[in-house]
């Protein structure tokens, strides 16, 4: 499949997980996505576990560092922004994503700051579950959101 022109940005606000953020930068390969690193992170850019989990991909993945999520706020302003976590007000399927939308996601064990989510709680969305867990692992969620979204973009049935 050639490279579709949509593009989504996927925002990870200081991630923990080297292998979750792995995956993720995998999963940003495969669908043509940027990746968002929002500072502090819970590891260092050349953790093993880190490029373990991205093997050979990294080449292809197109990462922007923000240091603070302020300062990742700032370079975003004016863009569409949608938030996801547990807490979301909206079942991720209500999403209305555009082009260079922006999907943001928490860490893994506290989520997106309460203010931020808060002030963005009209834009969240959560991934529904109803067995015996808090939530889903960070990678996991990523993917089911990245692809309804660029489902929803390219009209994919």
């Amino acid at each position: 499949m050639e490279n579709p022109s949509p593009i989504l940005n996927i925002v990870l606000v200081e991630p923990e997980i080297p292998p979750n953020t792995g995956n993720i930068a995998r999963l940003c390969a495969a669908t043509n996505s940027i990746l968002h690193l929002v500072h502090p992170l819970g590891f260092r850019l050349d953790d093993k576990h880190l490029k373990r989990a991205g093997l050979d991909y990294w080449p292809h993945v197109l990462i922007k560092e923000h240091k603070s999520l302020k300062a990742f706020l700032e370079f975003a302003k004016g863009e569409t922004l949608f938030l996801y976590s547990t807490k979301g007000k909206h079942i991720y399927t209500k999403a209305t994503p555009k082009n260079n939308a922006f999907l943001i996601f928490g860490r893994e064990t506290y989520g997106l700051p309460r203010d931020f989510l808060k002030k963005y709680f009209e834009k969240s969305f959560y991934i529904p579950m109803w067995g015996k867990v808090r939530s889903l692992n960070l990678s996991s969620a990523v993917a089911i959101v990245i692809y309804d979204a660029y489902r929803k973009l390219f009209n994919w049935g």
